[in-house]
């Protein structure tokens, strides 16, 4: 199956309690070993919005086993800018610059990416980004 890249909205719903779709694949990804990744700025997106020192420091131990994915350099911020404007041109505005970073990431090594924001499906639809929710065995 590959390495699955999970965005912080899926990482945000599995430890608030909610029950969806992806939070129950990511239970099922987390049981069976599967490798996953935690890329930078997800894990910045997670980690800002610890309460406490002692849920910072645990969300640093639980992430400590992912496999570390770094988002940005030359190649993904010029691939980004690119795939904005060709979105832009399809009259679709990407909300926020760090999920247009993170599907560049995904798309350019071609690492699927389990996520419950909306703002990533154009870039399945016309970029090519794989959803972890389309590989089998995921649902």
């Amino acid at each position: 199956m590959g390495l699955i890249a999970v965005d912080s909205s899926v990482w945000i719903d599995l430890m608030t309690g909610r029950i969806t779709t992806q939070t129950s694949a990511i239970k099922a990804l987390l049981d069976a070993d599967h490798r996953l990744a935690i890329a930078d700025l997800v894990l910045t997106e997670v980690l800002q919005g610890a309460r406490h020192d002692r849920s910072f420091d645990e969300g640093l131990r639980f992430f400590a086993d992912f496999v570390p994915l770094t988002v940005v350099d030359r190649e993904v911020a010029i691939e980004a800018a690119r795939h904005y404007r060709l979105l832009r041109d399809r009259g679709i505005t990407v909300r926020k610059t760090i999920d247009t970073l993170i599907a560049t990431r995904c798309i350019l090594d071609r690492i699927a990416l389990l996520y419950s924001d909306r703002d990533f499906d154009p870039f399945v639809q016309h970029l090519g980004l794989r959803s972890a929710m389309d590989l089998p065995g995921v649902t």
